[in-house]
C-alpha cells in the first residue's frame, strides 16, 4: 500500500489540524492507497492539483479556510471512517492559451473558470466564438467569465452565471457588468466547445486573462476548451459529496 501523503497550507490552523492527523494516521491503518490529503482553502486545493497535475492519486480536502466548497470538514473523531468511506469524483479542468499583444502565446490550465478581465479604466471589448458559431460580436463590459460546473458556484455565481450540474457536460459563459448588449445575460455550451475570445482594441482597451489565480496580461486572443486528457480525482465525504454541495447552492439561489 503507497504511503499516504500530507501537503499542507502555512498557516496556524493547517499546521495544527495536521498534527493531528500524523497521530491519528499512525495509530490507525487506511484502507485506501495513493492518497494525498490537502490541508487548506480552496485556493490552496486549486494550486496543489496544478502542481500535481500529472498525478495518478487522489486528493481529499480538509478544510482550513473560510468557505472551503472542494474540501471537507475536518473530524478528528471519523476521519477514519472518512477517509475510508469517501466517494471519488474526476474533473477535467478548462484549458487556456493565451495570445498577447507581442503574439507571445501562454497556456494554463483553469480548474473553476477562466476570467477576461479589463485592465484600464477602459471597458472591454471583446468577441466571443464558440466553435465555429460567432456568438456575439461585441461584448462591452468589465469582461468575461468561462466556468466549469466545479465552478460555477464560485465566481460565476458571484456574476449571476447558472450553477451547473456536475455531470451536465456544460460550459458557463458569462458577461461581467455587460454595458452593451445590456441584457445580454451568457450562454450554456457543451464542454466540448472550443471558446475564442477576442479583443476588438488591444491599444486603447486592454484585458487579462486569468485562469483561477494566474494572470496573463495584455491579452489580445484567448483560446478556452476543456483538456480531457487531464483528470483529477477528488474525494469527498460519503455526506458531503461535490455534487450534494452543488445542489446545495441551487436550492439557495432558487429560494432567495
Amino acid at each position: 500500500m503507497s504511503k499516504i501523503q500530507i501537503i499542507s497550507d502555512k498557516n496556524n490552523r493547517s499546521s495544527n489540524i495536521k498534527r493531528s492527523l500524523v497521530k491519528i494516521l499512525k495509530r490507525n491503518e487506511i484502507k485506501r492507497s495513493n492518497l494525498i490529503i490537502v490541508i487548506g482553502g480552496d485556493g490552496f486545493m486549486l494550486q496543489t492539483l496544478k502542481k500535481n497535475r500529472n498525478s495518478k492519486k487522489s486528493f481529499y480536502g480538509i478544510n482550513s479556510g473560510n468557505y472551503g466548497f472542494l474540501m471537507n470538514k475536518y473530524s478528528s473523531k471519523n476521519l477514519i471512517k472518512n477517509l475510508s468511506k469517501a466517494k471519488m469524483i474526476s474533473i477535467s479542468p478548462l484549458e487556456m492559451t493565451v495570445s498577447n499583444k507581442s503574439n507571445l502565446s501562454k497556456k494554463h490550465i483553469a480548474i473553476n473558470e477562466v476570467s477576461i478581465l479589463r485592465q484600464s479604466r477602459q471597458a472591454a471589448s471583446l468577441s466571443i466564438d464558440y466553435g465555429s458559431k460567432k456568438l456575439i460580436k461585441n461584448l462591452v463590459s468589465d469582461g468575461v467569465l468561462v466556468s466549469t460546473p466545479a465552478g460555477s458556484t464560485a465566481y460565476n455565481l458571484s456574476v449571476h452565471g447558472p450553477i451547473l450540474g456536475l455531470n451536465s457536460k456544460k460550459l458557463s459563459i458569462s458577461p461581467i457588468s455587460a454595458f452593451r448588449p445590456r441584457r445580454w445575460k451568457g450562454k450554456i455550451v457543451s464542454d466540448r466547445s472550443k471558446i475564442t475570445i477576442k479583443n476588438l482594441n488591444a491599444k486603447k482597451r486592454p484585458i487579462s486573462a486569468v485562469a483561477d489565480n494566474i494572470e496573463v496580461r495584455n491579452a489580445k486572443k484567448i483560446i478556452i476548451k476543456t483538456n480531457k486528457n487531464i483528470k483529477f480525482n477528488l474525494l469527498y465525504d460519503k455526506n458531503r459529496s461535490l455534487q450534494k454541495k452543488i445542489k446545495i447552492e441551487q436550492i439557495r439561489r432558487e429560494t432567495s
